[in-house]
């Protein structure tokens, strides 16, 4: 499988870190072997060669130089493509859409994979705004064209959130969801359950790389609203928008409140909450006081969790990290994976048996 990286931050480096470290493994078990062929980064640079890039000569070359110009160059080597060069223009099978996108018009991201399945490439991403914003047409297009979309990691990183439903739970109608979805304000609350004021706590999330210098995302709710969406079209399979989802945060939120809670063993969370009902899905995000021995209560610091109300299996909770490179370049690997087995695993065996056929007539 020939990869092509779209944005190389954090997460695109630790899954070159990954797939270099588990190449043997997924040989041996998957029969897969992935080759990267293109990177293309806004801040970084581009580098393109056909017959494959050293993963740890791109590690080294930002390491020591931050630019991607400094690759060493080969016959095939091509430098300076920009993003839609590089989607179009590659010998890429996959697009790994890792860019920074605008959460409010999911852009460059849905412009990104749209290019991607126009042109014949699968697409896995961690970006929410394609999901939460073009659900629909892009599942139709990369439907269309007998391509894979993934974005496991849209929805608490590298937990499997989003693959659950639909292998061990299958057969299930899902009726509830209930989730803590965003690890940020979750931290701080827990912070705050041990005496610190919000401003303290939110500090604290800071300065551990939590909270983003403008935190207005995760405090406001803005970050869980759009998981919420997403869980919305892909799991329950009704399309909503994020204005359709109330959404309250924690910003009045009070450490006297955290305090007062805790005295009557309550516990105060961030819930995201969809139900179905009789003409579609209800959704809403904001803080709910929860029994010290409910469920969702009991997860603290960054963790993530989410709670499926099945009709048969009752409920089903996950918990696990909701960010981090590591987990993040995870959810990005483990679609790589159920990619290569759901269509060019099966292209490859059609390959194989109509061989088979001319060579038996």
């Amino acid at each position: 499988m020939k990869i092509a990286f779209i944005g190389f931050g954090g997460v695109g480096q630790a899954l070159v870190q990954m797939i270099g470290d588990t190449k043997h493994t997924l040989l041996d078990e998957v029969g897969m072997a992935i080759d990267i062929v293109a990177v293309s980064d806004m801040m970084k640079g581009a580098v393109y060669d056909p017959n494959g890039l050293d993963g740890t000569l791109l590690l080294d070359t930002i390491a020591h130089h931050k630019d991607l110009m400094y690759y060493p160059d080969t016959a095939h080597t091509v430098k300076g493509m920009d993003s839609f060069e590089t989607i179009k223009h590659s010998n890429a099978d996959v697009i790994v859409e890792v860019t920074y996108t605008d959460v409010v018009t999911g852009q460059p991201a849905i412009d990104h994979c749209r290019l991607a399945f126009e042109n014949g490439k699968s697409v896995v991403t961690t970006n929410k705004g394609p999901v939460a914003m073009a659900y629909i047409e892009l599942k139709a297009l990369a439907e269309r064209n007998t391509l894979f979309w993934g974005f496991e990691g849209t929805v608490m990183s590298g937990t499997p959130a989003l693959r659950l439903p639909f292998t061990t739970l299958t057969g299930n109608t899902i009726t509830e969801i209930n989730g803590i979805l965003n690890g940020t304000t979750n931290y701080m609350i827990t912070k705050m359950e041990r005496g610190l004021s919000y401003e303290e706590a939110l500090k604290t999330a800071q300065a551990r790389g939590y909270a983003e210098a403008d935190p207005t995302s995760d405090v406001a709710g803005y970050d869980a609203r759009y998981k919420a969406v997403i869980l919305a079209n892909v799991i329950l399979k009704h399309h909503i928008t994020a204005e359709e989802v109330e959404c309250t945060g924690i910003e009045d939120i009070t450490a006297s409140m955290v305090k007062e809670a805790v005295s009557n063993d309550k516990r105060w969370r961030l819930i995201a909450t969809l139900k179905r009902h009789e003409t579609g899905v209800k959704a809403s995000v904001g803080p709910k006081l929860l029994d010290k021995d409910h469920p969702l209560a009991t997860i603290t610091g960054a963790t993530n969790a989410i709670v499926y109300n099945c009709d048969l299996a009752g409920p089903i909770m996950l918990t696990g990290a909701g960010a981090g490179l590591t987990e993040t370049a995870y959810s990005l690997l483990i679609d790589l994976i159920n990619g290569y087995k759901s269509v060019y695993h099966q292209a490859s065996q059609k390959v194989v048996h109509e061989h088979a056929d001319t060579s038996t007539d």
